[in-house]
């Protein structure tokens, strides 16, 4: 197999693997639709329990908005860091990006909990099901792009930038964006026009 051969293959699974990483996101796309939908049909149906705008803190919710999409410009910065194949800066701003998105997830958490403590669960009425199931499938995204996160740091860290360590962390901080654009769609979406009632 001559060299040109190689290189050309080389290039025709990446574009594959690219592509089918669109596929993904696209059909993830189609998940949360579904639970927007869902959400919308649903959040006036409160069964007589609380509303959002007597649940929801909007500060709260704008401190987890800030570092959310902070994480998204450290990730780009970590982007930025592997194309100049800058191992330090890249282990440093996706550090960055999975501490801001752990405190994220803890932020999240936090709100599930007193929500929970106060009687609000996901099983007090149909709006608090939509609301549980959103925001519960956006955090279990966030764990699972910090787990993704976790590994490829570890990678960095041993390996250092190969070109498909770089097209793995181009492909992780692309989910990465997508996830804020989603939860740009939620803080608009529930919490905003949820307290607006």
């Amino acid at each position: 197999m001559s060299e040109e051969t190689a290189v050309s293959e080389r290039q025709a699974n990446e574009t594959k693997t690219i592509f089918g990483f669109w596929v993904y996101l696209m059909t993830d796309c189609v998940l949360f639709a579904s639970l927007f939908a869902t959400f919308a049909v649903l959040r006036n149906s409160t069964y007589g329990g609380p509303a959002g705008n007597e649940l929801f803190s909007l500060p709260f919710v704008l401190i987890e908005t800030l570092v959310l999409l902070t994480s998204s410009f450290t990730a780009g910065l970590g982007i930025l860091a592997a194309r100049s194949r800058d191992k330090q800066r890249v282990l440093l701003f996706f550090g960055l990006t999975m501490l801001l998105g752990i405190f994220f997830l803890t932020m999240e958490i936090t709100e599930f909990h007193k929500l929970y403590l106060e009687g609000n669960s996901w099983r007090r009425s149909g709006f608090l099901s939509a609301f549980f199931t959103l925001v519960g499938t956006h955090g279990a995204h966030i764990t699972s792009g910090l787990i993704w996160m976790a590994v490829m740091l570890v990678k960095v860290a041993r390996s250092g930038l190969t070109s498909a360590t770089v097209k793995r962390l181009t492909m992780l901080s692309l989910f990465w964006h997508f996830l804020d654009i989603i939860w740009i769609f939620i803080f608009t979406i529930v919490y905003l026009m949820g307290t607006a009632v």
